[in-house]
């Protein structure tokens, strides 16, 4: 069996165990595409997401300035993703991932030459993206994207991959976080002193920026990220190192993630190697 294919299947059926509570899409604004694959709605005059039907919505964000416009993720398996994207903006598109992973690098990403990604998540491409012949590219840490009035910041926010990265938009106050912060569901592969690292620092780029939000990888309308779910996370993070906080067992354990903490409201799926 084909590795990629059997890693989506893992992921997939994962999922759908601990996705199964969230509530069906509910996404506002004007849809402007749809069909088998994804449907796209409108967030803003120059913002859209689109969303997939194979792992539980997963989100894919077309971000559009004056000049240039970014692709966030790409989703599990969107046929001509690029013909799609090109009837919604007609500027040229530059496509981005927060993370190595199929349900966000799936085969929708051969259809572009090119994908910029953190270079820590390299360790995931021979899994998750073998195929891919196009040109991959290195994010750096704050690094900007100039789309012509109206810029993107890269932040890295390793935990949930060691590449996981988060894109803000600080003039419209918000962010695309990927599964960084798991919307309210965090597979932690990584261990929590990064993700207590990780969270204090979108914590206060969040404060003094001004970002309300942050749209994540799996987007169902109304489970936006705001800096009080990053501050729990922390607060999870810091008492499980201390000790103060024990898992229980993970009734879902696949992906060796055998412990669960669920508290605030956020479930974070982990092993015993994230106490550290």
């Amino acid at each position: 069996m084909n590795k990629l294919f059997l890693a989506t299947v893992i992921l997939i059926i994962f999922c759908s165990s601990t996705f199964a509570q969230m509530p069906a899409t509910e996404i506002a604004g004007k849809e402007v595409f749809k069909n088998d694959d994804v449907v796209f709605h409108q967030i803003d005059d120059h913002t859209w997401v689109g969303t997939g039907h194979v792992m539980f919505n997963e989100s894919i964000y077309l971000v559009e300035g004056s000049k240039e416009a970014l692709l966030i993720d790409a989703g599990t398996n969107i046929k001509d993703l690029d013909k799609i994207v090109a009837t919604i903006t007609k500027k040229p598109v530059t496509l981005v991932a927060t993370h190595v992973h199929p349900d966000h690098t799936g085969a929708s990403i051969d259809v572009f030459p090119e994908i910029f990604i953190a270079a820590a998540d390299t360790v995931n491409i021979p899994q998750f993206m073998p195929d891919y012949k196009g040109k991959v590219k290195y994010l750096e840490d704050g690094q900007l994207f100039d789309l012509g009035s109206r810029t993107i910041e890269v932040v890295f926010t390793p935990a949930h991959t060691p590449g996981s990265t988060t894109y803000i938009d600080k003039a419209a106050g918000y962010g695309f976080s990927g599964d960084s912060f798991g919307s309210g569901n965090l597979l932690l592969a990584e261990d929590f002193s990064t993700l207590l690292a990780t969270c204090h620092k979108m914590s206060a780029i969040m404060q003094k920026s001004g970002i309300k939000t942050l749209y994540p990888g799996h987007y169902f309308g109304t489970n936006v990220e705001t800096k009080q779910r990053v501050d729990d996370e922390a607060t999870i993070s810091k008492d499980a190192l201390s000790g103060k906080l024990k898992g229980t067992e993970n009734p879902n354990g696949m992906l060796g993630l055998n412990l669960l903490i669920d508290l605030y409201g956020v479930r974070i799926n982990y092993n015993e190697k994230a106490i550290k």
